[in-house]
């Protein structure tokens, strides 16, 4: 086999390839998937001046050189050169073997490539590179001679117009690339630049060279948050350094990324060296692995280094050794050499002697003083080093602890013979990550439920902890300093950061790929999945099957939860399920929506689920069958009153729909679909929805000649018009639609329509013809051929229709009928039980009470009504019974409490497009402002409102501003006081036409009381 990254030859057996030193990829040929990663553009600059005038063999004579010394660079870093361009290359690092590192890579290798096309001593090869990370979708091409790994996507442009931006021998970096490397290496910023096919100028950076940074102090600086908890694993490193005084103890910290090692391995080494330990430490990088000695070169300067500037220290260690040994150490040092038998030494030998002078050295330090020899990172150590240290963990050297960090997959093979012991790293307790969240957010409750939310999506991963905050700060959404953070608004999404997606990525390729589809599916399904559903949608061997789901439980990206039901398994948080889900191509993952399509398709159960049937359907883009589950599921979404959730499943069913064919028969269906979702969207507050949705079916009716239909939607479209337009609108629309209906001689559709012309009758303030509309429609659904159009049953119907005609006898003063017909619409109620019937009956009552003149009573039911339509979203009802509630307040004299709730009602109206609505909660909102004292204001509200209506034809609104008026106008002078009579005429006037008699019977009694004191001007 070959190395994936440099092409040499790879014996069986190793994990590392022996010249690049890159991990050993045992993969079949990738798939194709969605990666985040960092793309590397190189170019020579003016390679056509270069070589227009050159034969060919002299073209690439003269170039080759430059690509070899970029391809080097690439490789020497881990990188793919995914392309080659003639006179440049494209490299992608983290692909096909995620690396979270992969940022930090490709800028040492853009700074290595820049240096060796330099180094080539040919004044006329400049180059120029670009780099940006972010997702691309990565595939294996194959063609008759070669196979090549493309990436596509537009991440691969922005590099390219970097690449194309920056200077000769500059390295240009994205924003998104420069986040992620900082502290490793060093940047410029160039603000802002127009990029060649980017609509807006974006953040430019330099890269100006490496960092003399480790990286744990890169790590460390980022963090926000204090050491918390830890105690069992600091109560284990505390024992195996008081056991380190009779031998050599060796403690290997094992976890995945992030998860704490080496912050708790610091923590540990500096509370001994406060202790008189000396601390000697170095850790291997990934830049480093394919250089031989790398990690035993820090190592060693690392001590010798803490022995210079001990002054109880005579001298240099080195002296101490053989001349051999010298020389070996000076070799890994890099230092020069003039010694003849150094020089005759055969490799072998000479491993040997820098074995035998490292634990030289490391004993030496160890008799002088305590010390504890940390190094980190284990999985990235070199090959050559990797002996050493493995001799140095099997010292038997007293007051020696040697204290290691590394991820799971780069457990050293030695770690055994040392008699280490390993103690494996766990998530944080919640009380731990709570106290992480408290440092870093603030004391304060008021986060209270995002920390909880942060808690679940990052499972108490403490880097994930501090990356997600981080994430939300750097967005605005938390502002302030750290440990006094606020929430700016809502999170809806508390998603992936950039810097570890790669963590998780790199744990997803460790697995199979049988395993990597049983974790696909699992994502698709959700947080948590049961082992049937797995086993089912797999499709796999018990035997295979079990294998699979036992390493994903081992390795912790599907954890078994057993239950008394059925064994299920779940992702140990959201952003594994997350970047499981992510990293599939849309080939792959309509494929996997498919199998769970057919394996709940195929369980009899499953079809009460069309909510989950509709979601795999739609994902699969099986569009038929997203269709029929998409209306399934919205009729199932109705008959809970889940408003909100109905209407976003008609959405589906409706786009899904329109993706098949254009024929007849699709047309009428998707007008009959539109028809039905009407009360979805109606309840949900939705109106310029509704009303949009009813003129599309209305034209679709007309483009297929459908005059049934059409006349149905303009039913439809009519009954949206009462709450999104004028009234005198409405009703000349209603009376049409009447008449349509009537022709069509469908029962159901004219009592639609019907129904609709008395709401506009009742909003236009005409009141006796809104009574006369609803009594027909009411007759007509008691009666034994009670008819009612598609999505809804007679009965609902007969409710709203009791409703609106008790509304209506109540502004007119006859409480009788009202009453009567309240009781019927309770009753309704209470046999159906739906949320949507219970709102729509206290509304009513609410109203009648007020009628009544007993504000508590209505005030009690409005209370109910009000809470049941905001928990279940029946958004339509809000407003009114809003405004209704601070009716009531306020006449029981709590008009701080009114005002708060008309104020709220009004907001909820508008925001809706509840036009009367609005109108009315500002009339009473005004009397509340009034006798709160600011009676200026009032008058001003008053005064809108009354012009609002007459204008738009609220006429019976338009009577309660005007008594509005009179109320709160002080007969302070006599200006004032014919403003008054003239309110109260007007009311009288208004009343007295529509029929509003309780509202002409006070003006009445406040004009003749006026009159009676004499206050009518002559």
């Amino acid at each position: 086999m070959h190395c994936f990254a440099c092409q040499s030859t790879i014996d069986i057996g190793e994990s590392r390839c022996t010249k690049c030193g890159a991990a050993v990829l045992r993969r079949e040929d990738p798939e194709s998937e969605r990666r985040f990663v960092t793309i590397l553009r190189a170019d020579v600059i003016d390679s056509t001046g270069l070589v227009a005038e050159l034969e060919p063999e002299e073209a690439v004579s003269r170039l080759e050189p430059a690509l070899a010394a970029m391809r080097g660079a690439v490789r020497q870093f881990g990188g793919i050169v995914s392309k080659e361009l003639g006179d440049g290359l494209a490299a992608v690092f983290g692909a096909p073997i995620a690396d979270d590192n992969h940022a930090p890579l490709a800028c040492h290798a853009a700074i290595e490539l820049v240096r060796r096309v330099g180094s080539l001593g040919d004044p006329g090869l400049q180059v120029r590179v670009g780099l940006h990370s972010g997702h691309v979708i990565a595939y294996m091409v194959a063609s008759e001679f070669s196979k090549v790994y493309e990436i596509g996507g537009v991440a691969q442009h922005l590099a390219a117009r970097l690449e194309s931006a920056a200077e000769a021998n500059q390295i240009y970096v994205s924003e998104a690339c420069q986040n992620l490397a900082e502290g490793h290496v060093r940047f410029e910023s160039l603000g802002r630049k127009a990029l060649r096919g980017f609509s807006e100028p974006l953040p430019v950076y330099r890269l100006l060279g490496a960092s003399d940074l480790s990286s744990w102090r890169v790590r460390r600086a980022r963090s926000m948050s204090r050491f918390v908890d830890r105690t069992i694993e600091r109560a284990l490193l505390g024992r195996a350094a008081e056991r380190a005084g009779a031998s050599r103890q060796t403690v290997l910290l094992l976890g995945d990324a992030g998860i704490g090692k080496s912050r708790l391995a610091h923590e540990f080494a500096q509370g001994l060296r406060a202790g008189g330990w000396r601390l000697v430490d170095a850790e291997c990088s990934p830049n480093l692995q394919g250089a031989p000695f790398s990690t035993l070169k820090r190592l060693l300067l690392s001590i010798l280094g803490a022995a210079a500037k001990d002054p109880g220290q005579a001298g240099d260690l080195r002296t101490e050794l053989p001349v051999v040994q010298q020389r070996a150490v000076d070799a890994v040092l890099d230092l020069p050499i003039a010694d003849p038998q150094w020089d005759e030494l055969e490799p072998h030998a000479r491993g040997r002697a820098i074995c035998d002078a490292s634990c030289a050295i490391v004993e030496r330090v160890a008799r002088d003083q305590r010390t504890v020899l940390l190094i980190e990172d284990l999985h990235w150590i070199d090959r050559a080093s990797d002996t050493i240290v493995a001799a140095l963990a099997g010292l038997q050297t007293p007051n020696l602890l040697v204290l290691f960090t590394t991820r799971p997959n780069g457990m050293p093979v030695w770690i055994a013979r040392c008699h280490a012991e390993i103690v494996a790293m766990r998530p944080l307790d919640d009380d731990s990550g709570r106290a992480m969240l408290a440092d870093m957010l603030g004391p304060s409750d008021t986060n209270a439920d995002l920390k909880d939310r942060i808690i679940s999506h990052t499972a108490n991963v403490p880097l994930f902890i501090e990356e997600v905050c981080r994430s939300l700060k750097d967005s605005g959404m938390l502002r302030g300093q750290w440990g006094d953070l606020a929430l700016m608004r809502p999170v809806e999404e508390l998603g992936i950061p950039s810097s570890i997606q790669g963590v998780i990525a790199a744990r997803l390729d460790r697995v199979s790929r049988q395993e990597r589809l049983v974790l696909q599916i699992a994502a698709a399904l959700g947080q948590r999945s049961s082992e049937a559903m797995l086993r089912k949608a797999a499709a796999l061997s018990e035997d295979v099957l079990q294998d699979c789901l036992s390493a994903l439980d081992r390795a912790e990206l599907l954890v078994n939860v057993d239950s008394e039901l059925d064994r299920s398994f779940e992702f140990p948080h959201e952003m594994v399920r997350q970047v499981t889900y992510d990293s599939m191509v849309e080939k792959v993952r309509d494929n996997v929506h498919a199998r769970i399509l057919a394996s709940m398709e195929s369980d009899g159960s499953a079809f009460e689920e069309p909510d989950k049937l509709c979601y795999h359907a739609t994902r699969a883009k099986d569009w038929d069958k997203a269709y029929t589950y998409g209306r399934g599921a919205a009729r199932k979404s109705m008959t809970r009153s889940a408003f909100a959730d109905a209407a976003s499943y008609f959405v589906v069913a409706m786009n899904s729909l329109d993706k098949a064919g254009l024929t007849r028969s699709r047309e009428a269906n998707a007008i009959d679909l539109r028809l039905e979702a009407r009360l979805a969207f109606m309840a949900s507050g939705q109106v310029s929805d509704w009303l949009d949705h009813g003129k599309e079916a209305e034209r679709r009716a007309s483009a297929i000649d459908d005059i049934e239909r059409k006349v149905a939607a303009m039913t439809v479209s009519a009954a949206a018009q009462n709450f999104y337009g004028t009234p005198i609108e409405a009703v000349a629309i209603g009376k049409e639609v009447v008449r349509l209906a009537e022709e069509w001689g469908n029962l159901g559709w004219l009592n639609a329509a019907e129904y609709g012309l008395g709401q506009a009758y009742f909003l236009a303030g005409r009141y006796r013809q809104a009574e006369q509309a609803f009594g027909r429609v009411h007759s007509q659904l008691q009666g034994p051929d009670a008819s009612a159009p598609i999505g809804t049953p007679p009965k609902y119907t007969l409710l709203l229709c009791c409703m609106m005609k008790s509304f209506t006898h109540t502004v007119m003063g006859e409480l009788d009928a009202a009453e009567q017909l309240q009781q019927q619409a309770v009753a309704i109620a209470e046999e159906t039980n739906r949320p949507y019937d219970r709102v729509a009956a206290a509304y009513s009552g609410g109203w009648l009470m007020l009628g009544r003149n007993d504000p508590a009573a209505a005030a009690a039911i409005l209370e109910e009504g009000f809470v049941l339509a905001q928990k279940h979203g029946i958004r339509l009802f809000v407003p009114v019974l809003g405004c209704h509630l601070g009716m009531a307040y306020l006449e029981q004299g709590l008009f701080d409490r009114a005002r708060g709730m008309l104020g709220e009602a009004r907001e909820e109206a508008k925001a809706v497009g509840y036009t009367s609505a609005v109108l009315r909660s500002s009339i009473y909102l005004a009397l509340a402002t009034s006798r709160l004292g600011d009676v200026q204001a009032a008058q001003n509200m008053l005064r809108e409102a009354r012009n609002t209506a007459r204008q738009q034809g609220f006429s019976g609104l338009e009577a309660e501003a005007l008594f509005g008026e009179a109320v709160v106008t002080p007969a302070s002078s006599e200006e004032n006081k014919a403003a008054i009579l003239a309110a109260l005429r007007g009311t009288i006037a208004i009343a007295s036409e529509s029929g509003a008699l309780p509202l002409r019977q006070k003006a009445e009694a406040m004009l003749n009381e006026m009159l009676a004191r004499g206050d009518e001007l002559t």
